[in-house]
């Protein structure tokens, strides 16, 4: 267990918030004029798709910050 702070954590919470950002600033700049022509159940699967897909690097992120490891201790 960590007892001393360590810069990870807030440039990760940043880095994290920043991203986040970023990626939702493209999706809401691109993603109306690739699907805004399709059927609203395909738009909503493809929203749905998008709104999750950033989770997929969150775990090793949060170990990275946790750890300064991009895979869990063993």
């Amino acid at each position: 267990m960590r007892e001393t702070p360590t810069w990870r954590i807030p440039t990760g919470i940043l880095a994290l918030f920043t991203a986040l950002i970023v990626y939702g600033i493209l999706i809401a700049r691109y993603a109306p004029d690739l699907i805004g022509a399709w059927p609203v159940w395909a738009q909503t699967i493809i929203y749905v798709v998008l709104g999750v897909i950033w989770l997929l690097p969150l775990k090793r992120f949060l170990i990275w910050m946790e750890t300064g490891r991009w895979s869990a201790p063993d």
